[in-house]
């Protein structure tokens, strides 16, 4: 079979490696001129199962409300003159309830722990390397009302499998003795052994090698303007190459995976994907006490800020991430919000990193307001999508790529998970001892 993959950020290149490896002839488009030039390319760098409470949870409409106006809050709502802003926020707060947290985070956690083992198993496959470390993540809080409303979803996500164990201040300083100058402050800390943290562009870029080395094409350059739609069908893609060349591609099957951009590209088509922009911003800092830096992947959920290090070749870099805006598809940098995520890593590790040389950059995550990624068939029969994994599409990625080139496949994929498009119908007997209830019960919002 033919596919047309449009995007080759993490999800897109995730996709095009697993379809290649099921035998299709396998095509990807972007405008950008490499792989993981845009929101892949300067992410947190977590596969971090544990990061499965969803933005949208019961104490989040409170903290939305404090947080209004204040240009270096964790989660700003500019408010905007935009009917997809408002529209997706009121979607945000019906998804704040008891039950809908625990629903979107038995999602989250199904889909991140299979991605977690799709990503290890690619690892050991392929030997492919980006800057990864598999000490675990640990969350740790400076605020006891923080840490206190983290100890029922992390009993939730134990539940599901995740071992997201909760420990004690002395035992976090333990297991990241960098966190021993604000030991004073740590109200108490969570533990993910089997988490892990790697450079999202570096593997990115080493997976699209393998997957030119199967045969994958890669157009890059090239600008979609249309998906013309036939009937039921997807017909053909519209789009200009790097010379402004007019071309028209055809393919069997279409997986869109342009992240933010994929709402775009599907409502012309009658979809309206439930996807907003949410701006997040990333600082690089070159190392220079590494005695000071931490080690171990960490998150700090007060701040809405996550920590890796990545060390190779003579190089030793921290990268800090986090925050949301939600300001359209505007990616200016916003000097307040850039220096309060500094502020934050000279009172965690002082003297660690030259702030001086401070990289920052900004992405646009495509946010769904429960957190759940969209995957699966659209109800164009041949269009499908895997997007709208806003902080988690490094964690996701493998996940996502394998379970949607499976349902291209015609296959059912190997993952309790609430698909587009039930794919549970094609072949309900392979998904054997799988729990399809939870599948057959979900539709389409598109």
């Amino acid at each position: 079979m033919r596919v047309i993959v449009l995007g080759s950020g993490l999800l897109g290149v995730s996709s095009a490696w697993y379809l290649s490896q099921l035998g299709h002839e396998v095509t990807v488009i972007d405008r950008q001129t490499s792989p993981a030039a845009e929101t892949s390319h300067a992410n947190g760098g977590q596969i971090s199962v544990s990061h499965a409470e969803p933005w949208a949870n019961p104490s989040a409409p409170f903290k939305v409300l404090k947080w209004l106006g204040k240009e270096d809050a964790p989660l700003l709502f500019r408010l905007r003159a935009d009917t997809r802003q408002w529209a997706w926020g009121l979607q945000f707060l019906r998804e704040c309830t008891p039950a809908r947290t625990r629903h979107n985070i038995r999602q989250i956690v199904q889909l991140g722990t299979y991605s977690r083992d799709m990503l290890q198993q690619l690892r050991q496959d392929t030997g492919i390397q980006y800057d990864q470390r598999t000490q675990g993540i640990l969350h740790f809080y400076t605020s006891q009302q923080e840490f206190e409303g983290a100890l029922e979803p992390s009993r939730q996500m134990r539940e599901l499998g995740c071992e997201r164990r909760v420990i004690s201040a002395d035992e976090a300083v333990a297991i990241e003795p960098a966190l021993a100058t604000i030991r004073g402050q740590l109200a108490g800390a969570t533990y993910t052994a089997e988490d892990e943290s790697g450079d999202a562009r570096k593997f990115t870029l080493e997976l699209a090698k393998l997957c030119e080395a199967r045969g994958v094409r890669f157009l890059m350059g090239h600008h979609i303007t249309r998906l013309v739609k036939t009937g039921d069908q997807i017909s053909q893609i519209e789009a200009t190459d790097p010379q402004g060349r007019y071309l028209q591609l055809t393919a069997d099957s279409y997986v869109l995976a342009a992240g933010s951009f994929s709402p775009a590209l599907a409502e012309p088509l009658g979809l309206k994907l439930p996807i907003y922009p949410a701006k997040g911003y990333s600082v690089t800092l070159p190392v220079i006490d590494s005695s000071r830096a931490y080690e171990v992947s960490l998150t700090d959920d007060e701040f809405k800020l996550v920590f890796s290090r990545y060390t190779s070749q003579g190089e030793d870099r921290l990268r800090i991430a986090g925050t949301a805006e939600l300001n359209g598809y505007d990616r200016q940098l916003n000097e307040a919000r850039c220096q309060a995520i500094v502020r934050r890593v000279q009172k965690l590790f002082p003297g660690a990193a030259d702030v001086d040389r401070a990289q920052f950059w900004s992405g646009l995550r495509p946010a769904t307001p429960s957190n759940v990624p969209l995957i699966g068939q659209s109800r164009i029969s041949n269009l499908f999508l895997n997007t709208g994994h806003g902080t988690l599409g490094w964690t996701h990625a493998c996940g996502s790529g394998k379970a949607v080139a499976d349902i291209v496949s015609g296959r059912v994929p190997e993952l309790d998970f609430a698909f587009q498009g039930d794919p549970s119908n094609r072949s309900a007997q392979a998904f054997g001892r799988r729990q399809a209830r939870a599948v057959n019960t979900v539709k389409t919002p598109v």
